[in-house]
């Protein structure tokens, strides 16, 4: 009896230890998103941001507020004027809200607020 239940024991681990494992293959790894930017107009950008912010939160973006941030240049060229990152669960969040009909809404108050210079997604290591 003892043996059998080492054996049982021994074989619930195993399976918990390869269900972990399965887990992890398939687990998304974070993504943030830059976006470098230049502000065109404050005015328009006050009202922007706040529209912004809450489509993003409403895709399960997480800002990390920025956008008034000092942009400090450690090396290379010169930084960009402003800029903006977002967390979010996986690449493919944030590529699906870039290319959502709630981001192409804004981009009418967007383009008349600030200038993109640059926006890319970075995928975090495991």
């Amino acid at each position: 009896m003892k043996t059998y239940t080492m054996a049982l024991l021994a074989g619930v681990a195993i399976g918990a230890i390869a269900i972990q494992g399965l887990h992890a293959q398939g687990a998304k790894l974070k993504a943030y998103s830059i976006s470098e930017t230049e502000i065109l107009d404050a005015s328009f950008q006050a009202t922007y941001l706040p529209a912004a912010r809450k489509a993003i939160e409403a895709a399960h973006g997480r800002s990390l507020r920025t956008a008034a941030g000092r942009v400090v240049q450690i090396e290379g060229g010169p930084p960009p004027k402003g800029m903006g990152i977002v967390e979010w669960d996986s690449v493919d969040d944030a590529v699906a809200f870039y290319k959502s009909k709630a981001w192409a809404d804004l981009a009418p108050q967007r383009e008349k607020a600030v200038k993109v210079i640059r926006r890319y997604v970075v995928e975090t290591e495991k």
